[in-house]
């Protein structure tokens, strides 16, 4: 019924690393940044700090980073940036082609750009001879707010759904490309609608190879895009729609990665690293689970380990309730318990209790 997506490769020149979306590979996820990078050259705290979040981001999951390319000075920046990581690097450009082939003079992994929208032919070829030399990927990316004029007339109309606009949208550009003989290319339908979403990378799945970067546009703060991404997505994935996918959120990049990764591994499509269960939290509570998890959340996902941690407010859901956990914390009256596999391994005071989770979950 859907076609298997032909595999595609981002990268692999200088020190970026090459990795691969489609065919048999994992799927991947992704993020933007969402600062202005410019001021690493003013700055000289500015790129250190970003390679370190980098690493951080990398460390939760992340397999590709998105940076927007608006100007030629953050095109600079892109370029001086992807010299000093090997994360695979996506610069997001609209319009300008010459923004294109700037970053493209760097370690970039991929560009995303539409030839429908950088103007003549000439210029398509340009972007895609740099492509070729420097073995980068481009993303073609199509949403709702982005149609072709005579498409968005028939919308208007009725006569066309805004799903089926999308997919003859990304079919138009993906077509340019192929004339060209280039193939290294991946698409995106995006919409702020689960359903449009779902119906559109169903429909252009059935009907191209193309590999698929899944998510929903503007889907809104923390829960609310959570819940719209993860009813998208696990349709799609489901149905092995989707070879790289992002959380699009009105919140943190990190957040974005740990929300893909949770959306991913429940679906069955990524397996290890830490799982943390934790309670809600009641009139019970003995612990401040939600202070806890606040604190830990980012670097217990960044551990390199396959384990599940439960964090748990009062005894009644302490040991019993997480005895499968290889580690776990929990209230008890005035005091805490840590526990491992139901277990109670120490009772300490609540002062004390990031101190003493840290250095058992060191004998891990």
């Amino acid at each position: 019924m859907y076609k298997t997506p032909r595999k595609v490769f981002l990268g692999g020149t200088g020190t970026v690393k090459r990795i691969a979306v489609g065919g048999d590979t994992p799927v991947t996820i992704q993020t933007m940044w969402k600062e202005g990078i410019t001021d690493v050259f003013s700055d000289s705290n500015a790129l250190s700090s970003i390679l370190e979040r980098i690493a951080a981001l990398k460390a939760l999951g992340c397999d590709i980073l998105r940076f927007a390319v608006p100007d030629m000075k953050s095109a600079d920046s892109f370029v001086k940036i992807a010299a000093e990581t090997d994360m695979p690097l996506v610069a997001d450009i609209h319009f300008d082609y010459r923004l294109a082939l700037k970053c493209l003079e760097g370690n970039v992994a991929a560009i995303r750009i539409n030839p429908g929208n950088i103007g003549s032919s000439d210029r398509v070829e340009k972007v895609v001879a740099a492509c070729k030399d420097k073995g980068a990927a481009i993303r073609i990316g199509v949403n709702t707010g982005s149609l072709p004029k005579d498409l968005e007339e028939k919308v208007e109309k009725a006569t066309v759904s805004r799903a089926d606009a999308l997919v003859q949208t990304a079919l138009r550009e993906a077509a340019v490309f192929e004339e060209l003989k280039f193939d290294q290319f991946v698409v995106s339908m995006k919409a702020s609608s689960v359903k449009e979403t779902v119906d559109a990378n169903e429909a252009f799945a059935m009907q191209s190879d193309i590999p698929l970067h899944i998510g929903v546009t503007e889907a809104g703060p923390l829960i609310g895009g959570v819940v719209k991404s993860t009813l998208a997505f696990s349709t799609l994935l489901n149905e092995n729609i989707g070879s790289t996918i992002r959380v699009s959120l009105s919140s943190t990049p990190e957040n974005e990665v740990i929300a893909g990764r949770e959306i991913l591994r429940e679906c069955g499509k990524r397996s290890g690293g830490v799982t943390i269960i934790s309670c809600p939290r009641c009139g019970r509570v003995g612990f401040d689970v939600h202070g806890f998890i606040a604190r830990w959340q980012n670097r217990l996902m960044a551990m390199d380990k396959n384990i599940t941690v439960a964090v748990m407010g009062c005894i009644v859901n302490g040991p019993g309730e997480g005895k499968n956990a290889d580690i776990g914390i929990a209230g008890a009256g005035d005091k805490v318990v840590v526990f491992r596999k139901g277990k109670i391994v120490q009772t300490i005071s609540a002062k004390d209790a990031d101190i003493v989770f840290r250095k058992e979950l060191d004998l891990l």
